[in-house]
């Protein structure tokens, strides 16, 4: 009997063990991939970051003492300050990806020129001045690898970093110039000891990585999207790292503002094409979108009251003739007063992606209300319906632009119902006035897009989108822009609005 029992027993627990393991097992919402191709230009284009960053980067005082014994000068104590890089080069430069591990940089045969001021002190003198250094065959290597942290945030560490400087010339400025010029090289020796043996470089190299970690630290995982929503774009995991990309895994879902329960629907799993031709891949799975509309639907931000004035602004600008639709409607009705029209999401919008289609299915109900002055509205009719609409993408700089148009409108009616010519003529009207008085409303609001995540001061170009099974693919190149001033947005998507029923209020820039 205790025997059957201990079976049974661990027959439970192994059961809760893969309840457990599947539970806990989701797949992405949002999928980002960088190439060797974006390796290859974050070659060029950090070239010009790291020497927009040098130019205004602060250097630690080099100070010392050295013994002068062709001076027969037992020692000479020397400060090197304001030190400021004026140029560099390093033509040898390559990033390559190490699979499981990181990125690893290859610099050799760089050069610097650097100017600063000095200061010597000995027992027979002392002076000061300017100076010029120049720094050649400096040579570099490290593995930058790239985690998650616990808040789902990425994490920068560079790993088994080797620096080195060949050679070291210093030209003097000042009234004195050609006698120091004249014993120079022994002045060259201590500042390659301190670049070389006294370990400088790879310590600053180090804390600019961690200065730009630090950034990344502040990142906002979570962020409101609108008055409805916030979206969750932390990552799942760290990034997988092959001999020929990066991928990241970010969670890609939408919450209602007042409730962070995940949608009752489990992420698809997609896979990224094995394409190379661009730099960057970006994945957006049928799960980001579905959650968007579930979140906005319980929300409440697809219900929408518009008056006879909103209504027929649109009617008129949108099509010829269309704005006889509303004295048609007063003719069937008989009425003289303005009305109303309020439309209300029966159920979350339905998303489809399929190749090279991309639709939106909206089952609501219509109804037509009429106020008269200081009196409260009283409904003329009210009838269910699904709405049938393509979703148009393009990009326009770095944001994702979305337009509706109405592919079917039917009302929910006994099929009986729809030879009765004012059935078919009332469905005809109720669809023009969504078709040019409530999309054109709504795609104005969807032409704001929403931003998609890019590194500081990179652009995106020569970018297409198309729609696949379950999930779209952004293919995109990169562009530095070096005028630009501004925050690094790799969590972009706070502009995000992507459907908002109320077609109102501010929106996030």
């Amino acid at each position: 009997m205790c025997t059957k029992m201990v079976r049974v027993l661990w027959g439970c627990f192994l059961l809760w063990n893969v309840y457990i393991s599947s539970a806990w097992t989701t797949h992405p919402g949002i999928k980002a991939r960088a190439t060797q191709r974006a390796l290859d230009y974050g070659v060029q284009a950090g070239m010009e970051m790291i020497e927009q960053m040098a130019k205004e980067r602060s250097i630690p005082d080099l100070r010392g003492s050295e013994s002068l014994e062709f001076l027969k000068v037992d020692y000479v104590n020397y400060n090197f300050s304001n030190i400021k890089i004026n140029a560099f080069s390093f033509p040898n430069t390559s990033l390559a990806f190490v699979p499981g591990v990181g990125i690893k940089a290859l610099t050799n045969h760089g050069t610097a020129n650097i100017s600063t001021n000095w200061e010597v002190k000995s027992p027979l003198f002392q002076d000061s001045g300017g100076a010029d250094l120049f720094l050649s065959g400096v040579y570099f290597a490290g593995i930058l690898t790239l985690t998650r942290n616990d808040l789902g945030q990425p994490n920068l560490e560079l790993q088994d970093c080797h620096a080195q400087v060949s050679h070291a010339h210093v030209s003097f400025s000042g009234e004195l110039s050609v006698l120091y010029n004249s014993f120079a090289e022994p002045m060259e020796k201590p500042i390659l000891k301190n670049l070389n043996e006294m370990g400088q470089l790879c310590p600053i190299i180090t804390g600019e990585v961690e200065a730009l970690n630090a950034n990344l630290s502040m990142l906002e995982v979570l962020t409101k999207i609108d008055n409805y929503t916030l979206l969750d774009f932390s990552l799942m995991s760290s990034p997988e790292i092959t001999e020929n990309y990066i991928d990241l895994n970010l969670k890609g879902v939408f919450y209602p503002l007042e409730n962070l329960a995940d949608p009752p629907f489990s992420p698809v799993p997609f896979e990224l094409p094995e394409r190379s031709d661009s730099m960057l891949y970006i994945g957006i799975s049928e799960y980001f979108f579905k959650s968007a509309s579930f979140a906005h639907f319980a929300a409440g931000a697809f219900n929408v009251t518009l008056s006879t004035k909103e209504i027929s602004s649109h009617l008129v600008r949108n099509s010829q003739g269309v704005g006889n639709i509303l004295s048609r409607i007063a003719e069937i009705y008989i009425l003289s007063q303005p009305f109303m029209v309020r439309i209300m999401a029966t159920e979350p919008p339905v998303i489809s992606l399929l190749p090279g289609n991309f639709t939106l299915d909206i089952p609501a109900s219509i109804m037509l209300l009429t106020q008269s002055e200081n009196s409260t509205a009283e409904a003329i009719v009210s009838m269910d319906f699904v709405a049938s609409t393509s979703v148009g993408l393009v990009i326009l700089g770095q944001r994702l632009i979305c337009s509706l148009s109405l592919n079917r409108f039917r009302l929910s009616l006994p099929e009986s119902n729809r030879d009765n010519i004012e059935v078919l003529r009332f469905e005809n009207i109720l669809s023009s006035i969504l078709h040019f008085g409530v999309l054109p409303l709504a795609n104005a609001k969807l032409q704001q897009g929403f931003p998609l995540p890019s590194p500081h001061k990179i652009s995106f170009v020569n970018s297409d989108i198309e729609v696949l099974e379950h999930f779209l693919l952004i293919s995109t190149d990169l562009k530095y822009e070096t005028p630009l001033k501004q925050q690094p947005s790799f969590y972009g998507w706070e502009g995000l609005n992507l459907i908002n029923g109320q077609w109102r209020g501010n929106s996030v820039p």
